[in-house]
């Protein structure tokens, strides 16, 4: 089943069960202080969940762009070294504004899941919150009742408050939860470790696929719950993750979300990307392998957040753009031999593959291309000559641990990110002085001061 084919599966079944289907809100948020991105489904959806305002149902289903790579939820720093983190995302969610509530939203994921889709039912294990008698929050005993209705018991996982307690940021609405995960192991993989040990624990073949979020509380500023004026549901389905268990792939990077834009790498690059199924990679091969998925899915990322308005710069939301497609170039860069500007060429293929259901990419595909040729340009030239003076750096210093001062001298004299020299350090087992960069900070912000001064 195409991806395309899922993303509409999942809306016709939502629109049969009375659910307003509304577009995607924008990546990008500019009018809420608590979030700089959309980093899940029901964020545009926050002030309905508060009472501050009516939707225009009480049943509404999308498929919302997300992005984490800031704040509580980040996974910038695990993509790409896997194969199931993203900086963007889609979620497909439901809601419910006062109306169904736990008996419904249940069962009619069981139902997609299992009679829409027809994902083996062996093959799916689901958690309920378990409690946390500290916040007087109790054990979901309603949830666990109507599970068993459709799944053994030994198929219930008790969840803590990390797993089972859903927030989207310190403060604002949240409740408990309950996931649904799947088990893509092959058979004998499965008879010898039980899925069920594996839940939450960072396989890549058992993956959450789908999270029921019952939104009763508000987290207040001061840390405390307070009751929400009406109970409600907010459900979360990771789309990439369920077109890899659709496709029978044990990759999100080997389902057709992302081949099309990995053949284009190849057919730049003249490199080859090689499958998750490929087993006993080389280490050249497996370095080849994490930039092609860094570099797809920074593009995505980066592509839909200059589509909604958000241009590359130096400071806030642009700030962190920017430093995603610095990522994605300097991967390029290093494992790929890239030495030009390329990454702007993905763009017209996303067009292609998502316009349909997110116009905004095609409408701004001029703009999106040439605003990535341009970054792309520039930081090349940037990246080429940091990167000597880095190894230049690191072949003077004994030791593991790099001056914060020639950290700093890259910074401010050559324009080097300090994030990227951290990353790069890392990798060749190294680290830097950070007490000793702000410090030079400090003396370059107080010698610009008495500059202005004078």
């Amino acid at each position: 089943m195409k991806s395309q084919d899922i993303r509409k599966a999942y809306l016709q079944f939502f629109e049969s069960k009375n659910h307003l289907i509304v577009p995607s809100a924008p990546i990008v948020l500019k009018d809420d202080p608590t979030l700089m991105f959309n980093n899940s489904g029901m964020a545009q959806f926050k002030e309905y969940f508060l009472g501050n305002g009516t939707p225009k149902s009480s049943r509404i289903a999308d498929t919302q762009k997300c992005l984490r790579v800031s704040g509580k939820h980040n996974d910038l720093e695990d993509v790409g070294f896997d194969t199931y983190h993203h900086t963007m995302f889609e979620m497909l969610g439901n809601w419910s504004f006062g109306d169904y509530f736990k008996k419904e939203a249940l069962a009619w994921a069981w139902e997609f899941l299992t009679e829409v889709l027809k994902l083996d039912k062996d093959r799916l294990y689901v958690s309920v919150f378990e409690g946390n008698p500290s916040e007087n929050v109790p054990f979901d005993q309603e949830a666990f009742d109507i599970w068993k209705q459709y799944v053994p018991e030994d198929r219930i996982i008790l969840g803590n408050k990390k797993d089972n307690f859903w927030e989207m940021g310190d403060q604002g609405p949240c409740g408990p939860c309950s996931e649904i995960h799947i088990d893509l192991r092959t058979d004998a993989e499965r008879a010898a470790v039980s899925g069920r040990s594996l839940v939450n624990a960072d396989h890549p073949q058992v993956v959450e696929i789908w999270n029921n979020v019952f939104m009763e509380f508000n987290r207040k500023a001061d840390g405390s719950l307070e009751k929400l004026p009406a109970q409600h549901v907010d459900t979360g389905m990771g789309f990439e993750r369920l077109c890899m268990a659709m496709q029978n792939v044990t990759s999100n990077y080997d389902t057709d979300v992302f081949t099309p834009l990995i053949a284009k790498i190849e057919q730049i690059t003249r490199l080859k990307y090689t499958s998750n199924e490929v087993k006993n990679i080389s280490e050249e091969q497996n370095k080849i392998n994490i930039a092609i998925r860094v570099i797809v899915d920074h593009a995505r990322a980066v592509a839909f957040a200059i589509a909604d308005g958000q241009l590359p710069s130096n400071t806030g939301a642009g700030y962190v753009i920017r430093r995603i497609l610095r990522r994605a170039i300097r991967y390029g860069f290093t494992f790929l031999d890239t030495k030009e500007p390329f990454i702007y060429k993905l763009v017209e293929v996303l067009a292609h593959q998502m316009g349909e259901f997110f116009p905004e990419i095609k409408s701004q595909q001029n703009l999106v291309t040439n605003v990535i040729r341009e970054e792309e340009a520039s930081f090349l030239r940037t990246l080429e000559q940091g990167l000597q003076l880095l190894d230049k750096v690191v072949a003077e210093t004994s030791g593991k641990e790099v001056s914060g001062a020639k950290v700093f001298e890259l910074y401010d004299t050559f324009g080097f990110p300090k994030d990227l020299t951290a990353l790069i350090l890392k990798e060749k087992g190294y680290s830097y002085n950070e007490e000793d960069f702000e410090a030079e900070l400090q003396k370059q912000k107080a010698r610009s001061r008495a500059a202005s001064e004078v």
